[in-house]
Order: structure tokens, then sequence, then C-alpha cells
């Protein structure tokens, strides 16, 4: 086999040559991720997004046939795929999804335990880093910066703010409509979370501003009930996440700030709740973990309690 030609390609690009064998075998698998494992889409769309990787270099030619995988086929993938981007996301994305593949055909009566074995997942350790958030200077600056931009200004402002006043993920800001806004109560009902429920939050007085100002003086008319809507063609459908990852990003970099995107505003609004006194619980409810073990990170923050923790040096007065 001549690994030049025969050389993975990295996620991060397109396929420049589509087999239908190829695009039933993802249909299917993301059948499976959505009506049996109950994923979130953007999940579905990182696991589908790798298992097209391996599939179109290794059976573009013929038709699908896991058996035909060897641990060497599997190596050399990830070797390349990390060749092209050295990052521990990435090297989790990889293993996560090329492991969440293999159940699938796993599932499908497919015996290939050996080649789960040789997939590592790379070391993380829990809690070892301090979550990243905006100082207070650097949300003014942030949100000041919508002032100069000419194009749907007051979109972005709101975007803005429903991440950073309620801590939404992209794919909840997109996925808000019209009829989620409970305006006389200041409720939101979230419909499109991650968890696959329904939460409701107050909303807070500078994110109802933001969000009535550009439904009023910004969007376009549309029967779409989506309220951040675009218009394709003669269609007015709601913008996806990673639209809202870009208007936040960008806002981000034109603000020269160093950190972006939406969870970097999330981290934001729990580091403040923990720093005005909010319990990890509370944190944990505004931000829908589902597991108290995510917010843990957030208690290295809390610093008049971690000042109580440590125990008198030996030797020491006090």
């Amino acid at each position: 086999m001549n690994a030049n030609t025969n050389r993975p390609t990295p996620i991060k690009w397109a396929f420049s040559v589509s087999t239908d064998h190829i695009d039933e075998e993802l249909r299917c698998y993301d059948e499976h991720l959505n009506n049996v494992r109950g994923l979130a889409p953007e999940t579905r769309r990182n696991y589908k997004r790798v298992a097209g990787c391996l599939l179109h270099w290794k059976f573009t030619d013929g038709a699908v046939d896991p058996s035909k995988l060897r641990p060497a086929d599997l190596r050399q993938f990830l070797a390349s795929q990390l060749d092209a981007r050295r990052t521990p996301s990435n090297a989790s994305l990889l293993a996560s999804g090329i492991r969440s593949y293999l159940r699938y055909r796993r599932a499908c009566g497919d015996h290939i335990d050996g080649l789960t074995a040789i997939i590592l997942s790379p070391a993380h350790w829990r809690l070892a880093t301090l979550p990243h958030a905006l100082k207070a200077e650097e949300v003014e600056q942030l949100l000041d910066s919508f002032r100069f931009v000419r194009r749907w200004p007051k979109r972005g402002y709101a975007i803005v703010r429903c991440a950073l006043d309620l801590g939404l993920r992209a794919g909840e800001i997109a996925g808000l409509t019209i009829g989620d806004i409970d305006w006389c109560t200041g409720m939101v009902t979230l419909r499109s979370t991650k968890s696959l429920r329904q939460d409701i939050l107050p909303l807070p007085v500078e994110t109802g501003q933001a969000l009535a100002d550009y439904l009023q003086h910004e969007r376009p008319p549309s029967s779409n009930s989506a309220i951040f809507v675009r218009r394709l063609g003669s269609r007015d459908q709601p913008i996806t996440s990673c639209a809202v990852q870009k208007v936040i990003t960008r806002a981000c970099r034109r603000s020269g700030l160093p950190r972006s995107g939406s969870h970097a505003l999330r981290h934001t609004l729990a580091c403040r709740l923990v720093e005005n006194g909010s319990s990890l619980k509370e944190v944990a409810d505004l931000l829908r973990h589902r597991s108290l073990n995510t917010t843990l990170i957030y208690a290295k923050l809390d610093t008049p309690k971690l000042s109580t923790v440590p125990l008198p040096w030996p030797g020491s007065e006090s």
C-alpha cells in the first residue's frame, strides 16, 4: 500500500468525492446516534465527520466492510489525523468518534472487539485547569464592539447577551423561537437543549431589552417562528449553531480578546455567579449541567471558602 496515495484526509477538509454507499452508511449511523443513543445534533455531526473521514479513506472503492479494518489501519488513520492537528481536543474527538462508530458496527453484528482495544483516550486530568472567563472590563469591551458593526449589530448584540447573561450554548441560542419568550412573566423556555429536556429560566432585563430591540428594529419580516432568522433565496430559515459561534468569535476578535466562543461566555457567567456568592448547585442549575461534578471546576474560584481549607504549616504560630 502506498502511504502517499492512501493518506487519510484530515477531518477539517471537505471530501472531493462522495459515494452513495458511504453516504447511506453514514445516514444509518446518524439514525442510530439519534434514535438509540439520543445524542445532541452537534455531537452527532462530530461523530459522523470522524466516521466519514475513516470510511472515505478505507472504503471509497468498495462496499463498507468493517471486517476488513485492521489495527494497523486505525493506527495509520489516527497518526495522520493527529499530524494534521495535534491538539488534545482533536485527539479526544478522534478517539470518541471512532469508538462510537465501532460500537455501532458491533451492534449491527460485526465482530470487531479487537479494534476497540487499540483506541486509547488521551490523558485528561479532571479539574486540572482553571476555567477561562472574561474580566469585567473585557465584557464591556465585547458589548461595546457592536456599536461599530454595520451588518446586523442588534442581532449580534442580542446573541452575545443570551450567551453572557443566560449561559446558553450556541445550539440553544439558534433554537430560540418567539413563542419561547414570555414577556409578561419575564421567562424563557429552552427546548433545544443538550440534555434533550425542556428548561425554564428567568430572562434578565438587559437580555430581554436586547432581544426586543432586535425583533422590533432589525429582524426581517418572516413567517418563521425562530427569533434569529436568515434568508436563503425566497425562504427564511433559523440561523445555525455555527453561525452563532461565528458571531461570538468575530466579536471577541474585534475586541482583541484572547478567548472566544459561546463556551467562554458560559464560563464568564459561572465565574461571576461564584464570585457573587452563588452555590455550586445554583450554578449547575443555571448552566443545566447533568451532573454536579461538571460544576466542580468553579469551586477553585471561590477564594474566600478555599482559604479555610489549608491546614496550618507545621511549626507555624497559626
